[in-house]
């Protein structure tokens, strides 16, 4: 079992989120790669300038989100941004996430970037999300795939009870019993969530969860730098991708201040 330390260097981190913007061929697509670049570069140099732990790059902009394999146009533009981001902050680990489900891509794209971690909503039990019924569990697939590439150094974060979704499938099974299962299945840490992008995070469910795993424990949604103090009492690592964004939207860039009002909230704890 990998601890915190073991896959990002510190006991502890601050995670922060790169919304590239939407992709070609998806509905809200209107920049161009070189503009898809150079913002998404932008918003990284902002995290790692404040002291971030570790960046997570998901392309969130490509709603609404398919639950299928992603065309290779997906795997091959996320690479190109990864790849200028670890140019950009070289220093700083950095994460993928392909929405819905494109977790082998996003294991592919993370691999061939040097990267440190992808994000895996569906890693355990069948569930019903905004894109629709995800009948298949993740797991098994997927890590036979890291190990057919080689690619065991790249942790997988499980999402367990995972926000914009409903779990009246698996309702006779609390949010401890889900992340018995994502350690029980090798998942490399989990991470719980409010039920939204941007709700907080209930700190009774990240109680529930301490009590019932050794893994790396990451609030996934809706941290401010006043809930800091109590999540940490709790996980080992916060990801933070709306307030950190002007007006504490994720849809817009990065706020540099504040980024830097996050991170400053966060050392202060130390």
């Amino acid at each position: 079992m990998r601890s915190m330390t073991d896959i990002l260097g510190k006991p502890r981190a601050l995670i922060g989120m790169v919304h590239v913007g939407a992709l070609p061929g998806t509905p809200c697509a209107a920049a161009s790669i070189d503009q898809l670049i150079s913002g998404a570069v932008a918003d990284a140099k902002a995290l790692a300038g404040a002291g971030f732990d570790a960046i997570i790059l998901e392309n969130m902009h490509d709603r609404p989100y398919i639950h299928a394999e992603h065309g290779p146009e997906t795997t091959a533009i996320m690479t190109r941004v990864g790849m200028a981001i670890r140019d950009a902050a070289r220093s700083t680990p950095l994460g993928i996430q392909v929405l819905s489900g494109g977790n082998r891509e996003a294991l592919a794209v993370a691999f061939s970037i040097g990267g440190s971690f992808i994000r895996c909503e569906n890693f355990v039990f069948s569930h019903v999300a905004d894109e629709g019924l995800l009948p298949r569990a993740e797991a098994g697939g997927l890590l036979r795939y890291r190990r057919s590439i080689g690619a065991e150094s790249i942790a997988i974060f499980a999402d367990i009870k995972k926000k914009h979704a409903s779990h009246a499938i698996t309702a006779d099974l609390s949010i401890a019993d889900a992340a018995e299962a994502a350690a029980f299945f090798q998942a490399d840490g989990v991470i719980v969530t409010g039920t939204a992008t941007g709700k907080p995070t209930d700190p009774a469910d990240l109680a529930a969860v301490r009590r019932a795993v050794k893994l790396p424990l990451l609030v996934g949604s809706g941290a401010t730098p006043e809930q800091l103090p109590s999540l940490f009492s709790h996980a080992d690592g916060v990801i933070v991708g709306s307030w950190i964004k002007r007006d504490g939207s994720w849809e817009n860039p990065v706020d540099p201040a504040r980024a830097a009002a996050m991170a400053s909230a966060f050392r202060s704890m130390k």
